[in-house]
């Protein structure tokens, strides 16, 4: 027997093993096992072992959570906000993290944060987000320390605060928060409430951009090219804005784009700024849109166009373009002219 016949044969027993323990789970579940019935919500749910199938999930999660099945609660609270297996219903959702926050269900208690701080299914109440987060903190969970940080950085019924915010927000780094890395890059940064630091805002930009965080990628490429903080070097700002735009980040495409138009750290080639440009203008980019508008109106890389400038900056401007808008009237009054 070859290898490759070895490893079918072994699938097939493994795929036929998977079925028969799909159908004790079945016996079980129908028998009112609340573990049996979230086993077969969970495959369902990720796909394992069969089709995948959000309605079936959530039928298999409500079975368990009538028994009390603290994460099947959890989890039906979290496709409620999602919107998967049915339509998005934040009261929904409510209900379910308020079961399973009773008894102590920490990320559930953190959703509960996050809804009243964000009014989603529920009357605002800053109050009440900051009570949820404080026990899910209690838990260690880091997305609760970084809600509590963004609270006190955006004055959500607390003062502001960027000094407390940086408190909170490298409690959750510390536990490995990518966010909280972002954000105490961006305080620094800016330096609000607490000193500007570049070469700080330059380690926690590293930081979250080693774990592939986009804004991170854009702010240390901005940085290297304004030569803020760092000595500048297009180089470098083109190397961080690839790393986001190689994974389709619209902002990162264009600040490529951008490059390669203007020739910035190499020489300026129009077909790698259009292709750039597309891209990041097919996600509504409006940059994008509107650079596109200007390349086909002054002929870069392209002949010259004004119906698809104009087109082009007519959906930049659209979608909120300024120097779209001004481009847009000038070259319509141009043509009412002729």
């Amino acid at each position: 027997m070859t290898k490759l016949e070895e490893l079918l044969k072994q699938q097939i027993e493994i795929s036929a093993a998977i079925q028969i323990e799909i159908k004790k789970s079945q016996e079980a579940a129908a028998k009112g096992d609340s573990e049996s019935q979230f086993s077969l919500a969970q495959i369902h749910h990720h796909g394992q072992g069969v089709k995948q199938d959000y309605a079936e999930a959530i039928k298999f999660y409500k079975l368990a959570a009538e028994h009390g099945h603290t994460d099947a609660e959890f989890i039906l609270g979290d496709m409620a906000v999602k919107g998967l297996g049915a339509a998005q219903n934040f009261k929904e959702a409510l209900r379910y993290f308020q079961l399973a926050a009773a008894k102590d269900h920490g990320q559930a208690q953190y959703m509960l944060g996050v809804m009243f701080d964000a009014g989603k299914g529920v009357k605002e109440d800053f109050k009440e987000a900051m009570h949820w987060y404080t026990l899910a903190i209690k838990k260690n969970n880091s997305d609760a320390m970084f809600g509590l940080g963004s609270m006190y950085e955006n004055h959500h019924g607390v003062e502001q605060d960027d000094i407390e915010a940086v408190r909170w927000y490298k409690l959750a780094a510390h536990h490995e928060h990518l966010e909280a890395d972002y954000r105490l890059g961006c305080i620094y940064s800016k330096g609000k409430g607490l000193k500007k630091d570049l070469s700080e805002a330059m380690h926690w930009f590293s930081l979250a951009s080693a774990k592939g965080h986009f804004g991170a990628q854009i702010s240390i490429g901005l940085m290297y090219q304004v030569g803020d903080g760092v000595e500048q070097s297009h180089e470098e700002a083109m190397k961080h804005y690839k790393m986001a735009a190689a994974r389709g980040h619209a902002e990162a495409e264009y600040r490529v784009g951008f490059m390669y138009q203007n020739g910035l750290g190499r020489e300026r080639d129009y077909p790698q700024a259009l292709h750039w440009y597309l891209l990041a203008a097919a996600q509504e980019d409006a940059h994008s849109q509107s650079a596109l508008g200007f390349m086909h109106e002054h002929g870069q890389g392209v002949n010259e166009d004004e119906a698809k400038a104009l087109a082009y900056y007519r959906k930049a401007a659209k979608n909120g373009d300024e120097n779209a808008i001004r481009n847009r009237d000038m070259l319509e009054s141009r043509q009412e002219k002729k």
